[in-house]
């Protein structure tokens, strides 16, 4: 089968990883659509030429980049009649431009189209965003939901086609797995990784640390508008000499960056317009073997499981109590990387996540 896939998000090299293990079933000849960059706001990502292998990388360059409802493709045309899919992947949500841009495309040249979704709260949009949304939802012949809401969602929307619940990328456990600890000064090392967004919870967390007896720092990676609040957070709390802010860095320098944590803290809280739809650095840390705190906020319970530790979101207290258990207690963290671990493998390996999602090409070829 020829499977054409448009997915802006594997600009980022580890997610290409994917798209080759697709590309090793001998029945697919594969293509990836990819713009040369995203702009994720304000801040440019380039593409990563990292996982190349097995298909046709397709670099197309994008209008209206950085907006996330309007983007498209001014060349998909061409690069549809020229591969001639039977399947179209839209790596997409379906009430984006780009979607309807490609599901129209795949109707006019007899391909059947899929697309993707994350959007794990219900919520209604103004036209033409709702037109574009039902006619991609009248005329997909599956999509796929990263999350068990997104499904809910789908179906509130009037959605009654076939859904399979899968996560958009997995993790590849040979790049990140556990290691020889690479201490960090400082003692008990704690790592928050994310956007710094209010509903990331990173100030939760700083309010949850104050006061914690003992030796130990926090580090926190990203980058985001509530920086300079809570860098003025710290020095109130008088944790100035706890917390260190470090700067984004590129995907394949993530696994190291694991290996020197004891711990990973993910404290999101839901908000109106946000819920947390999966925690990609939950599956990394995981595979990683470095044990997981994180909120009950979204799908995070469902991805960590019983594999580690789960506190109500915006309870400060509650996600102290969960920190301190786990530094206490050496067995307990052995014990929770293990399982962590193994989950990842059983569920979030991009070689699982390929094998999912060939099972939906299957079904609708």
């Amino acid at each position: 089968m020829r499977v054409l896939m448009i997915s802006k998000a594997c600009v980022v090299g580890a997610y290409q990883r994917k798209i080759e293990e697709l590309a090793k079933f001998e029945d697919i000849e594969l293509a990836l659509i990819v713009p040369p960059y995203w702009l994720e706001k304000g801040r440019k990502i380039p593409l990563e030429r990292l996982h190349t292998s097995g298909y046709e990388l397709l670099v197309e360059p994008l209008a209206l980049n950085g907006h996330f409802h309007l983007h498209f493709y001014p060349g998909l045309r061409n690069q549809v009649e020229r591969f001639k899919p039977e399947i179209v992947h839209i790596d997409e949500e379906p009430y984006n431009l780009a979607t309807f841009q490609a599901m129209r495309l795949s109707k006019k040249a007899g391909a059947r189209a899929l697309f993707f979704t994350w959007q794990n709260l219900l919520r209604r949009y103004p036209p033409p965003f709702s037109w574009m949304e039902r006619y991609n939802l009248k005329s997909a012949a599956y999509a796929i939901a990263g999350n068990r809401e997104g499904k809910e969602v789908l179906r509130a929307k009037g959605y009654r086609g076939r859904v399979a619940v899968i996560p958009q990328f997995g993790v590849d456990p040979e790049i990140y797995k556990p290691h020889a600890q690479e201490k960090r000064e400082g003692g008990f090392c704690i790592g928050c990784i994310g956007r710094l967004v209010e509903e990331k919870g990173v100030d939760l967390l700083l309010h949850a640390l104050s006061g914690l007896p003992g030796e130990w720092r926090l580090h926190i990676l990203g980058s985001g508008p509530q920086k300079g609040r809570l860098q003025s957070l710290v020095q109130e709390l008088g944790l100035k000499e706890r917390v260190i802010f470090d700067p984004p860095i590129p995907s394949p320098g993530m696994p190291d960056y694991y290996h020197g944590l004891d711990l990973l803290v993910l404290p999101s809280r839901t908000r109106p317009h946000w819920k947390e739809q999966f925690g990609r650095v939950l599956i990394e840390a995981m595979a990683s073997g470095v044990p997981v705190v994180g909120s009950n906020s979204g799908e995070i319970p469902q991805v960590i499981g019983d594999t580690g530790l789960i506190f109500p979101e915006d309870d400060a207290l509650a996600l102290r109590e969960a920190i301190e258990k786990i530094r206490g207690d050496e067995k307990l963290r052995q014990r929770l990387a293990r399982a962590g671990r193994e989950r990842v493998l059983e569920r979030y390996t991009q070689a699982q996540i390929a094998w999912e999602t060939y099972q939906v090409y299957q079904e609708i070829k």
